[in-house]
């Protein structure tokens, strides 16, 4: 049986970078561009007659505001679970946490993390998120901040993972969150960062990378 695609929205008042994410996604084996839409209103109505899975949402937009469709469509009244990855030009602080806050799994920076757009649809399909390295060292320190860091799990203590685990999780506190950026930091292949990264999410029982920066933060890990 051939598995189901991930059905992807793009929102998008830029008619000409609609297309092009159209272009590079439609490339991707798994993964079906079900529509495109140019304001948020439209980006809740078409998410939901398309079935979508993710939303990649554009936050300033005539019409109503990616932050609010994205409420929408992750909040308490939505019908069914929708990721929504926002995909814009701002990278400023307030715009990273009003748009986490709202319910989105990822944030990538249009002219920084097209490269990134494949495995964050992927991530937000699997309900885990991809955070630009422009913005993850002030999402990680907001959220420590805020107190929202997750317990080491007592099971599995720093000693537990291996040295190659130990150094992911330190070159992801420190804000090097893609899967490329690793490889590069580390000298090693992206297919050894997957498994390593995978072996020391199970061992801390973390549901993602970004929580595993920020329990690497609280362990002081970004400070070696």
């Amino acid at each position: 049986m051939t598995e189901r695609p991930t059905r992807v929205l793009i929102a998008d008042d830029n008619r000409a970078y609609r297309k092009g994410v159209r272009l590079r996604l439609e490339q991707i084996p798994g993964i079906a561009v079900v529509g495109e839409v140019s304001n948020g209103a439209d980006a809740v109505l078409a998410a939901e007659a398309e079935r979508a899975d993710v939303v990649l949402m554009d936050l300033q937009m005539p019409g109503g505001s990616g932050i609010d469709a994205t409420r929408a469509l992750t909040g308490p009244r939505a019908t069914r679970r929708i990721a929504v990855v926002v995909v814009t030009s701002h990278a400023s602080d307030r715009f990273v946490f009003e748009a986490l806050d709202a319910g989105a799994v990822g944030y990538l920076l249009k002219n920084h993390d097209t490269a990134q757009l494949v495995e964050a649809v992927h991530a937000a399909a699997t309900g885990a998120g991809v955070i630009s390295p422009r913005v993850t060292p002030a999402v990680i320190r907001e959220l420590t901040r805020r107190g929202q860091h997750p317990e080491a799990d007592p099971a599995a203590p720093l000693t537990a993972l291996t040295a190659a685990e130990y150094a992911i999780a330190e070159e992801l506190s420190r804000g090097f969150t893609t899967n490329e950026a690793l490889a590069d930091r580390l000298g090693v292949s992206i297919n050894t960062i997957r498994t390593q990264l995978r072996s020391a999410l199970k061992k801390t029982k973390l549901a993602d990378r970004t929580q595993l920066a920020l329990w690497a933060v609280r362990n002081g890990l970004d400070q070696r």
